[in-house]
């Protein structure tokens, strides 16, 4: 497939565009910063009659969730996006579209939970809905925004995941940020998602089915089995949606990305935007001679264990970056996920743990070029001054 011209978007936009290829049924939406822009722009593809999708505002986030669940139970092919305290006021309707198993793809632009009130970026909203039954994807940039939405919709819609997707990217630095995104034809995105087939319906009086209902002792916690089983499943069949897109786009993707982290002795794991900055700092730490690396899971659920393992397990320290603050005193949600999964390895590395960034504060090449040097030291010394550090807060 041939490439087409970079056309300048920001993050924001560009999943607009993305939703506009996609065409969903149904979109139902409450403005919030810094996901306005998201919904400003889809609306006004709707306005132009560039999309024959049923726009609904509402009051609130909790609205927009329960009207997507209404749209996606009745077999509607449906989208929303939120941010932070909207989506922490969808909170009881996010794990009722999950356990309902519908398929509905959210794009998150990542900011901080309040109090104190912040509009910026750090991962507190969506970590704290890490155990909701979404499957969550986190972007770098723009172009992997745009590529995850058109991504989430064909894995959120197989038949056997059948479970929403959050597509995620970080508040200002990636929402806001302008950059160059190599879009794809419309008629190739359609082809790609295909017509959307509900495998049920409320509306479909020949096969009726209940909804939601009371569900006590007798069945629930098969119910939630079930759900348990499908995000082990989504491990299984994600990857038959990286192959689909490959043909298709001629793009590949994958469950985490290795960035020379083949032959390092040390590497870091990061998410999101954070990831580019670290990618900086390995290229000049290794033209030194430093032999440090990246990791970036692109996905947090389902939890790639087996393909993090398989590639921290060699390195002699790893340092995990975690921009939210799990207020359990043993450090940040990725950094436990990491730690839980090497505890039975043969192989493990030194892991140790650094916060950073909440509410927006940023993070520089030297604070990155700081956490490799003290992994550097720490492998030749053998010793390391903190499990669980603070990585540019002030005393």
């Amino acid at each position: 497939m041939a490439k087409n011209k970079l056309t300048p978007l920001m993050g924001d936009q560009v999943a607009a565009h993305a939703m506009r290829q996609i065409e969903p049924d149904v979109v139902a939406a409450y403005p919030i910063t810094p996901q306005t822009e998201i919904v400003m722009n889809f609306s006004q593809f709707v306005a132009d009659g560039r999309v024959d999708t049923e726009m609904i505002p509402v009051e609130s986030e909790h609205s927009a969730m329960s009207a997507c669940v209404g749209a996606a139970s009745a077999g509607a092919r449906t989208m929303t996006a939120t941010s932070a305290n909207g989506l922490a006021l969808m909170w009881e309707i996010v794990y009722i579209a999950a356990s309902t198993r519908l398929p509905i793809v959210m794009p998150v632009v990542n900011r901080a939970l309040s109090a104190p009130i912040n509009i910026h970026c750090d991962h507190s909203d969506t970590m704290g809905a890490r155990d909701s039954g979404w499957i969550q994807i986190y972007c770098e940039n723009a172009q992997e925004v745009y590529e995850s939405i058109i991504l989430a919709v064909r894995i959120a819609e197989h038949e056997k995941i059948q479970l929403p997707v959050m597509v995620c990217q970080d508040g200002f630095i990636t929402s806001h940020a302008v950059e160059g995104v190599e879009l794809f034809a419309d008629e190739a995105v359609k082809d790609f998602i295909g017509e959307y087939k509900a495998r049920f319906s409320v509306l479909d009086t020949d096969k009726p089915v209940t909804v939601g209902p009371l569900d006590l002792q007798d069945y629930y916690f098969e119910h939630k089995r079930q759900q348990s089983q499908a995000m082990e499943d989504a491990l299984k069949h994600i990857p038959e949606a990286f192959e689909a897109f490959h043909r298709a786009f001629g793009k590949r993707h994958v469950f985490v990305e290795s960035y020379r982290a083949e032959d390092a002795e040390a590497a870091v794991v990061a998410l999101s935007s954070t990831a580019g900055t670290v990618k900086s700092v390995v290229d000049k730490m290794r033209e030194k001679g430093h032999k440090v690396g990246l990791i970036k899971p692109r996905f947090f659920r389902p939890f790639p264990a087996e393909k993090i393992a398989d590639l921290i397990g060699p390195l002699k320290a790893v340092a995990v970056l975690d921009r939210s603050e799990s207020f359990s005193t043993q450090g940040g949600p990725m950094y436990s996920e990491i730690r839980g999964i090497m505890y039975d390895e043969p192989k493990r590395p030194r892991i140790i743990n650094y916060i950073y960034g909440l509410g927006g504060r940023d993070i520089f090449e030297s604070d990155v070029e700081y956490v490799f040097r003290q992994l550097l030291e720490g492998v030749k010394s053998g010793k390391f001054e903190k499990q669980v550090g603070y990585l540019g807060v002030r005393d």
